[in-house]
């Protein structure tokens, strides 16, 4: 049997994919009357009631896993957020290259291509801001910061080539939101340790 962690990445990873897939984007963010199935930490609802989450709902929802609940530190939670927003964009960058593979205008391709290599430096930096976040939040901001704009230049990219992809949009608007929750836990790991850095 594989181990606990392995099992919860291949969950993660498979749930974010048949979520992209053809259900519309609300089916994977609860109601806010619903109850989440794991209560969530005081950490978790600290989080996802900060300033700059942009979406509470999808806080909730997305760490409710118990691995996530189970967080005892702040560190710990941050780590966790940088794994599934990689493995959102993996799964997301891997609609990009199903796409691609797709007849379609050179305008598209050359957007799609844009947004591939987005996505491909938005993996790297949210493994990079994984390995960071004990030794420099301060850095680590920055580097989950930065991701932003690269998810808003594929975005326009896609809208001058007219590129009409429900799921790479809500893809793209997934990692949006994993980024928020990334700036929101590094600045909280900033102001918990502000003389260390």
């Amino acid at each position: 049997m594989a181990p606990p962690n392995k099992l919860c990445l291949v969950l993660v990873i498979f749930l974010s994919i048949f979520s992209l897939s053809s259900l519309p984007t609300t089916a994977i963010i609860p109601k806010a009357n619903i109850s989440l199935s794991v209560p969530s930490s005081q950490l978790v609802e600290n989080l996802c009631n900060g300033k700059a989450v942009q979406n509470r709902r999808f806080c909730l929802k997305a760490l409710s896993t118990p691995e996530v609940i189970a967080a005892m530190d702040t560190t710990q939670l941050g780590t966790l957020i940088m794994k599934l927003g990689a493995a959102n964009a993996k799964a997301t960058l891997n609609l990009y290259n199903e796409i691609i593979k797709k007849p379609g205008s050179p305008q598209a391709l050359k957007a799609l291509n844009i947004c591939v290599e987005a996505y491909k430096y938005v993996i790297l930096s949210f493994e990079m801001v994984s390995s960071e976040l004990v030794e420099d939040p301060e850095t680590a901001n920055y580097d989950v910061a930065v991701i932003g704009p690269e998810i808003a230049n594929c975005e326009k990219e896609l809208i001058n080539a007219k590129v009409q992809a429900p799921r790479l949009l809500a893809g793209n608007r997934f990692v949006k939101y994993y980024v928020s929750m990334g700036y929101e836990i590094t600045s909280t790991l900033e102001l918990e340790n502000p003389n260390e850095y």
